[in-house]
């Protein structure tokens, strides 16, 4: 699964005009997010979390999207906006509401507890549903906006520094500092045009809440603040939070796949029982058929034409070995005949296939039913769902395992029973990480088509192009005797 898959992609040479567009609560992503989680499972760091408070109109977007900015090319920034949480609001409420009589600015008409979850979750690298609020409406929607994959989270908001809860969240607490006239003036201009309020509105509501909430709530959490930025003229300030937080994910980098290689080349095997006595390890059966289609895959002469249309049939022979492992019951149907006939029938309430672009692609058929691809599959987007649904994992092979120890990841941070996934793959390498795979997720059900016994190093030839003129390539570990390069072979 790629980061793609995530949320909207932004190259790199776009990135400094994009980024300060960017709406609230979007995930910017500019290339591949870090491992997150070590060869064990366990998770080795968390996102890390930016709180940013102040007055209304003090600037606070402003300087979380300056941030963002600033970092240049850090992997995934989720800017996560205390404006989405406010109640629902009963019909009384949203009476008063357009009457500019409801106080939106005391600390209890904001979901506390919920910005605390969706934070919480967000930060310990799990998937999370962030609620949407219409400011034309006065009301918190029905419909909910997905999240998941930020390596820095900015969570900013009048009382992003109120909460103890939300505090204790926090690696990097600031609060953006304003004058009151500047920020009024900037609030009319921001709730005319966006919001669609009249002045006079605007001007009762100032008087009446914003301003003592300001003065009784807001402005004494600028004693919790590690730091505090003007909220005009603030680049030095931006500098230094931006030089920390670039600091902080430099001490939390991880070369995980040399080492997930590294562990089963040179250590004791991680797990007693070879490949083949693994229940939850199933190598489809050696016939005739098979290693004719795997002597043609194999074989560097093999024409495109071929590769694919052999890929495609070992795809078909791996998926329909796959489907054993899902759950059935036993159902009674009755024939033309008018005869009873005992049968199966699948009982698993979603089903749904993930691919590793791009890879996995390959083992994707057009006309699968089952397999029908989803970036995201509308069943993983919520915990409860996700936690219910069994998700057929396809990747073209294990080699160093470390592809397919983030993909399982991911499916356990939206909430997948690790049961429910069947990881199938072409082929395996027995000296790769299948071993750490096997200890960190023994309820993975793999599948594979055949298994190679040699793990070796190798190089990538690199692209020629600007920064890369010499065409340097990068240490590669490769299977052997191997399929090659499958994706490329497949696609190119």
């Amino acid at each position: 699964m790629s980061q793609s898959d995530l949320g909207q992609e932004l190259h790199d040479s776009q990135r400094a005009s994009v980024s300060l567009k960017a709406q609230k609560n979007t995930l910017l992503i500019s290339h591949g997010r870090p491992p997150w989680y070590g060869p064990d499972g366990k998770r080795i760091s968390d996102a890390f979390v930016i709180g940013v408070g102040g007055g209304s109109a003090s600037g606070k977007t402003h300087v979380a999207r300056q941030i963002v900015k600033a970092l240049g090319s850090i992997p995934t920034v989720l800017i996560l906006s205390q404006d989405s949480f406010y109640k629902y609001h009963s019909p009384e409420e949203m009476k008063l509401a357009f009457e500019s009589k409801f106080d939106f600015d005391h600390p209890d008409a904001i979901d506390m507890p919920m910005f605390a979850s969706c934070l919480a979750d967000l930060k310990a690298c799990r998937q999370t549903n962030i609620p949407v609020y219409s400011f034309a409406e006065h009301q918190r929607l029905e419909e909910t906006k997905y999240a998941y994959g930020a390596t820095v989270i900015i969570a900013e908001g009048i009382m992003a520094l109120h909460d103890p809860e939300l505090r204790s969240l926090y690696d990097l607490k600031v609060f953006v500092q304003c004058d009151s006239d500047l920020m009024l003036a900037r609030r009319i201009a921001r709730d005319v045009k966006e919001r669609g309020r009249s002045l006079d509105g605007i001007l009762e509501q100032y008087l009446r809440y914003v301003k003592p909430s300001y003065d009784t709530f807001v402005r004494p959490t600028a004693a919790f603040a590690d730091i505090i930025v003007p909220g005009q003229n603030n680049s030095v300030a931006i500098d230094l939070i931006s030089t920390h937080t670039r600091r902080q994910l430099q001490e939390r980098s991880n070369s995980f796949r040399p080492r997930m290689v590294t562990s089963s080349l040179h250590a004791p095997s991680l797990v007693d029982e070879p490949l083949e006595n693994d229940p939850n390890s199933m190598i489809l059966p050696s016939t005739p058929q098979l290693e004719g289609i795997f002597t043609i895959l194999r074989s560097k002469d093999t024409s495109n034409q071929d590769f694919i249309f052999f890929t495609d049939r070992l795809s078909t022979l791996l998926v329909e070995h796959a489907l054993q492992f899902l759950p059935y019951s036993p159902h009674t149907v009755t024939t033309p005949l008018g005869v009873e006939s005992p049968g199966k029938t699948l009982v698993s309430k979603y089903l749904c296939g993930v691919s590793v672009l791009r890879s996995g692609s390959a083992l994707e058929r057009d006309g699968e039913p089952l397999l029908l691809h989803l970036k995201l599959p509308v069943s993983l987007r919520h915990r409860s769902s996700a936690e219910d649904t069994w998700v057929i994992l396809l990747d073209a092979q294990i080699g160093t395992g470390a592809a397919a120890f983030m993909s399982i990841r991911i499916l356990l941070d939206h909430g997948v029973r690790q049961d429910h996934i069947i990881f199938v793959t072409f082929l395996v390498a027995r000296t790769g990480g299948i071993t750490t795979l096997r200890r960190a997720f023994p309820h993975v059900k793999i599948v594979c088509g055949a298994v190679d016994n040699e793990m070796r190093e190798g190089w990538l030839e690199g692209d020629r192009g600007e920064g890369n003129e010499d065409g340097i390539g990068r240490k590669i570990w490769v299977m052997s005797p191997g399929m090659g390069q499958i994706g490329d072979r497949y696609y190119l």
